[in-house]
């Protein structure tokens, strides 16, 4: 199963990416801004295609071409301003969901953020991130596609555990990167997360478990 991943130049993309290709049941393509970065993945043995969230859906489903899944993990980052916020949370999620049904991609898995689908929770602080987010969450229910919406706490840089939390409805809290990444790799074949959305935290339950559990 060849599985597309967006943003793959992002701290949960590139750990995804090495999870995908150490794997025996997946092969990775990585899609990348620059020419640079398609060598560096090279070097290590890692597909790369060019792609742009700001260019068009027809140059995105050309990218997507092939695989059998793709996953989104993109962002504009926080150093950049509100226009980046819409333009690549939302706008250019979109654009990835039109170009997955126009590439004849049956599966797609979004990271979001946590609480994104609850506006009474949203962070007041970054309330336009979670207005993108929110719509981006919303329109890809909306298509054909046969989705999993993961959507993480605070994202920490340590260490991973292999065990979370992951319900439909979660109180704050936070997860390391590596975490958030190994539950992607598990949710991709998982019917049981196939049209569902759910918060994830750090906890005392096993990835794999817990993702069937929801």
């Amino acid at each position: 199963m060849k599985v597309l991943v967006v943003g793959a130049n992002g701290q949960i993309g590139k750990l995804l990416v090495g999870l995908l290709k150490e794997s025996s049941d997946f092969s990775v393509r990585a899609l990348v801004r620059k020419e640079e970065q398609i060598k560096e993945l090279e070097k290590s043995g890692i597909e790369g295609t060019l792609g742009n969230l700001e260019g068009t859906v027809e140059q995105l489903a050309d990218a997507a071409k092939g695989c059998d899944a793709v996953v989104f993990t993109a962002g504009s980052g926080g150093h950049t301003g509100l226009d980046k916020t819409l333009l690549i949370d939302l706008d250019g999620a979109v654009k990835m969901v039109e170009a997955a049904e126009k590439a004849g991609v049956k599966r797609f898995i979004m990271v979001s953020a946590l609480q994104a689908h609850n506006r009474e929770n949203w962070n007041e602080q970054i309330k336009p991130y979670y207005v993108a987010k929110h719509y981006a969450d919303r329109m890809l229910i909306q298509s054909d596609l046969t989705y999993t919406i993961i959507r993480p706490g605070g994202l920490l840089n340590e260490p991973g555990t292999g065990k979370v939390k992951a319900s439909e409805n979660l109180e704050r809290g936070s997860i390391p990167r590596e975490d958030v990444a190994k539950t992607i790799l598990a949710v991709i074949n998982e019917e049981n997360t196939f049209n569902k959305a759910f918060d994830l935290v750090s906890g005392v339950t096993p990835i794999e478990e817990a993702v069937k559990r929801l």
